[in-house]
């Protein structure tokens, strides 16, 4: 399950058994929906129609710095980490400097978020990006790595 499936060019790239989104954005979703109309693995929603459901994975792929209100972040975040019963997998930044930032992007040390917030998570794995940001390159850079999280196991 992905929070925030944009236009569908990611899921280009992967192989999913079954995968679910959801978007703020109608006109997204209806895209998806075009793009993907021949693939029945594959379902997009908005996200006032998410109902607390639970999935092995959620995503969250270049959305958490995209979330300027701090309101908004929080309930992405409480989402993104209660819809999964296994893993969470998250690619964005992850620092609070925001002094070159974009207007549209805002910063934010999203692991310190998950450590208070959802102590039954824990980051298993953090990837660094292979091209990290160069403002030379900025159409093939990314400030943005992966981090992996698991869902402890209940003792």
């Amino acid at each position: 399950m992905e929070f925030g499936c944009g236009d569908g060019n990611q899921l280009k790239l992967f192989k999913f058994k079954s995968y679910t989104a959801y978007d703020v954005s109608n006109t997204i979703i209806e895209k998806c929906k075009e793009m993907f109309k021949d693939d029945t693995s594959s379902s997009f929603f908005h996200v006032s129609e998410y109902k607390q459901q639970t999935f092995d994975l959620s995503l969250s792929l270049d959305v958490i710095y995209h979330l300027i209100e701090d309101e908004t972040f929080f309930q992405y975040m409480n989402n993104l980490f209660n819809a999964s019963s296994k893993y969470v997998i998250v690619y964005s930044s992850n620092t609070s400097e925001n002094e070159k930032a974009a207007v549209h992007v805002k910063h934010r040390k999203f692991t310190d978020w998950v450590t208070q917030n959802k102590p039954d998570f824990e980051l298993t794995e953090h990837i660094p990006n292979k091209f990290p940001f160069d403002e030379k390159n900025k159409k093939i850079t990314s400030f943005a790595d992966f981090y992996i999280y698991k869902k402890k196991e209940v003792k």
